[in-house]
């Protein structure tokens, strides 16, 4: 680390969520010649630009580092994606407008705020491979981005396990076994809100059933009946969460036995 360069410190202050990946990163960011591995020159001039405002200012520690975290990851997911042949969009993304605008720099301005406020650090990585991911995403704009954070920023950590455990259906089955209509185990209980917030978010389908006045019974839910809707489907392209963890995926399942 240099002091002359705030912004790579940032940087690598997400070392405790981020790992020591974060020191690659910021090589990749701020002296790319000496990386093994690239960027593309837009993606990463936008993300020196961003470590360099926020590292201007003083923030409190964790927030710092949340934000540094994120910056790495944008940056690990953005070559990993490079690798895919995932090109960088060439459609005026990073382009300057009216007023100074960038589009680029207005979505990870967003981004890092969601960082920095994210209380549970495992949400920092999924939202770093959000910017990387829009960056290669040519259909889709900042407003539809933005969107998505918000909708992300409302949901419990255990709400992205259990939009993951739904995304990996066809790899990893979900159970059959039907969840339980009314627990009385508190942690069951808090799951299965959890559950019922993505179906009424509409994130998650089928609907959550209401019953008709004198109709026949539901049939009860199994989380083997459930799948993503078209705005999960974002959701879950966006945030990267095929890289939620197994054993949180699990640990999600779990609880609503």
């Amino acid at each position: 680390m240099t002091t002359s360069e705030p912004g790579r410190v940032l940087i690598e202050s997400g070392f405790g969520i981020a790992g020591s990946m974060t020191s690659a990163a910021a090589t990749v960011v701020y002296s790319p010649t000496d990386a093994a591995l690239q960027l593309d020159d837009r993606f990463g001039a936008c993300l020196r630009e961003l470590a360099d405002d926020l590292a201007a200012a003083p923030l409190p520690r964790r927030e710092a580092a949340r934000a540094g975290a994120a910056l790495a990851f944008a940056v690990e997911h953005g070559i990993t994606l490079s690798r895919r042949d995932r090109t960088v969009r060439s459609d005026g993304f990073f382009t300057e407008r009216a007023g100074g605008r960038v589009s680029a720099r207005e979505l990870g301005e967003a981004v890092l705020l969601a960082a920095r406020a994210a209380t549970d650090d495992r949400r920092v990585r999924h939202l770093g491979c959000l910017l990387a991911e829009v960056v290669v995403s040519p259909d889709v704009d900042v407003a539809l981005a933005e969107r998505a954070l918000l909708v992300a920023r409302d949901l419990t950590w255990r709400q992205l396990a259990l939009l993951a455990a739904v995304g990996r259906r066809d790899r990893s089955p979900l159970p059959l076994t039907p969840v339980p209509v009314d627990p009385r185990a508190w942690t069951t209980w808090g799951a299965l809100e959890d559950l019922t917030g993505l179906q009424m978010a509409g994130l998650l389908d089928p609907p959550v059933a209401v019953p008709r006045p004198g109709g026949s019974a539901q049939p009860r839910l199994r989380p083997a009946d459930l799948r993503l809707t078209r705005r999960g489907v974002l959701l879950h392209r966006l945030l990267a969460l095929d890289f939620v963890r197994p054993e949180d995926v699990d640990t999600a399942l779990a609880a609503l036995t």
